[in-house]
């Protein structure tokens, strides 16, 4: 099960980090198909947020097609979104966490970790790939 982490100091509203946080779960493959999220009565347990914030966040992630709330029954990842070199056990993180070590021992803090890797993400993804998910938005005639 997610746990959510809430920041209310990121400038970024609770039900998007909430709708982020699942979408990192489907992403990484911690959440798939057929996995029952948190209550929202949990959630508000868990982060002391409004309830009303939670279930925002649910409906953001139901109208998007990732999860299905089933009445008296809870809500329900439908969609999966993981890759296999995005998973939490891929050689890809591994190597990102070894790079991340690195880049502390260097001495940067993690202002200077978020601008190196935006750069560099900036470079790596055209504008035409951010909005539309990278090479899956793409058709080929």
């Amino acid at each position: 099960m997610v746990e959510f982490r809430i920041d209310r100091r990121s400038g970024v509203a609770t039900y998007l980090q909430i709708v982020q946080q699942v979408k990192q779960a489907l992403r990484l493959g911690l959440l798939a198909p057929g996995d029952k999220l948190p209550t929202a009565k949990e959630v508000v347990a868990a982060t002391a947020i409004n309830p009303n914030t939670v279930l925002k966040a649910y409906r953001e992630l139901d109208r998007e097609g990732l999860v299905e709330a089933r009445p008296g029954l809870g809500t329900f990842v439908r969609k999966s979104l993981a890759r296999p070199g995005a998973a939490a056990d891929s050689p890809l993180r591994a190597e990102l966490a070894g790079w991340m070590g690195r880049a502390r021992a260097a001495g940067l803090d993690r202002e200077d970790v978020a601008a190196l890797l935006t750069s560099v993400l900036e470079e790596g993804f055209p504008p035409e790939e951010r909005d539309t998910g990278g090479a899956r938005g793409r058709h080929t005639t």
